[in-house]
């Protein structure tokens, strides 16, 4: 009978020893490659998701309207229908306050968080967002006067989200203009100029508010500075999205020059991207995007800067991915963040932007505490 022994296992022992360690004090082997979720199932469920949060963000609300009459009520807006004349008070609630501004939530997370992505890329920087080139700030200046000084008034409704976006493109300008140098336009030029124009527009808007006397309106001002939904319209949501989805079309349609890009301006020259020409179109593209949404939500932070990291966790780094899951969670996260405002405290709302700083800086802490944790995902 045979007694030979496997030729791994060494003369004596009975099964192969374990696998000898790194020697002490070396440094760690590679780490295995993160695992990165199928894109299609992905894509499907935000969708289901983000369908189910606009249906809940309808039916949730300090008034009591139960889910048969808001699907009711939806039924009769979207196709016309007739309702019972006791019924007006309850559908106007649901057809002409919540649904809107559920969809308008949407966009509004959907838009910063492209826009996020967009930015992020451009300047090579991971805190980036759509609020460091400061075209949130000086958009709160046109709002600012006219809610403050009535400024614009022959607008009528258009007047405030109006006045938003104009002052949103001129800060565009002044930060463009200010960041340029005759070598072009250099991400950390761009991060520092945005950086100082929003301090700098801060302070303007903060001395609009305490140069009048009307509680009211400071606090309505406050309230627009911070992040609100609560003025969403029928009329305001049709531009917003159309921006919107127009700009996350853009950028899907440059995601293989943002992945070059990203890799620096010399690899992204090396491959036939112009990176001065392809930053100036995004930094003209996230400024138009983010003048539409902060004209009709005012400032909400947080999105444009957390909603990219978490979706790089999920797909990677690739921004064909990125750039296709980033609005749809964005889009889901800001719906979800305005129902929690309306009602935390209902009847009082509270601003949205408080909610997204509340949630993200500890998510955000915790996202950059993780171990292997870079600006590409993982």
């Amino acid at each position: 009978m045979s007694t030979d022994l496997p030729a791994a296992c060494p003369k004596g022992s009975q099964e192969p020893g374990p696998a000898p360690g790194p020697a002490p004090g070396a440094p760690p082997g590679p780490a295995a490659p993160p695992r990165r979720l199928p894109l299609p199932p992905l894509l499907a469920g935000l969708t289901a998701a983000l369908l189910v949060s606009v249906l809940c963000g309808t039916g949730l609300g300090a008034a009591g309207v139960t889910w048969g009459e808001t699907l009711r009520f939806l039924r009769a807006g979207l196709t016309g229908g007739s309702i019972a004349p006791g019924e007006v008070s309850a559908y106007t609630i649901v057809w002409e306050l919540r649904f809107p501004r559920a969809l308008l939530a949407a966009v509004v997370g959907a838009g910063l968080s492209a826009v996020g992505v967009a930015v992020q890329a451009m300047v090579r920087n991971a805190l980036a967002d759509p609020f460091v080139l400061g075209i949130s700030s000086g958009a709160a200046i046109g709002a600012n006067a006219v809610l403050l000084f009535g400024a614009l008034g022959a607008l009528g409704v258009w007047a405030l989200s109006g006045a938003a976006f104009v002052s949103a493109l001129a800060a565009m300008v002044l930060v463009y203009l200010a960041a340029r140098t005759p070598q072009g336009l250099t991400p950390l030029r761009l991060v520092l100029t945005g950086s100082a124009m929003y301090y700098g527009f801060s302070a303007v808007t903060t001395l609009m508010i305490f140069s009048v006397d009307r509680g009211e309106a400071a606090r309505s001002a406050m309230m627009w500075i911070l992040g609100s939904l609560g003025g969403a319209t029928w009329s305001s949501l049709p531009i917003a999205a159309a921006v919107v989805l127009a700009g996350i079309g853009c950028l899907l349609w440059t995601a293989r020059s943002l992945n070059a890009l990203a890799m620096g301006d010399e690899t992204a020259a090396a491959l036939g991207v112009d990176p001065e020409r392809l930053r100036r179109g995004l930094f003209v593209l996230a400024a138009a995007v983010t003048g539409a949404v902060v004209a009709v939500s005012g400032a909400i932070g947080f999105v444009g800067l957390m909603v990219p990291h978490v979706t790089r966790m999920l797909v990677g780094a690739d921004h064909r991915r990125v750039l296709a899951v980033a609005p749809l969670l964005g889009a889901v996260l800001l719906v979800w963040v305005d129902i929690a405002s309306r009602l935390l405290l209902a009847p009082v709302e509270l601003p949205v932007g408080v909610l997204t700083a509340l949630i993200g800086v500890p998510c955000f802490v915790l996202l950059m505490r993780r171990r292997r944790y870079t600006f590409g995902g993982a």
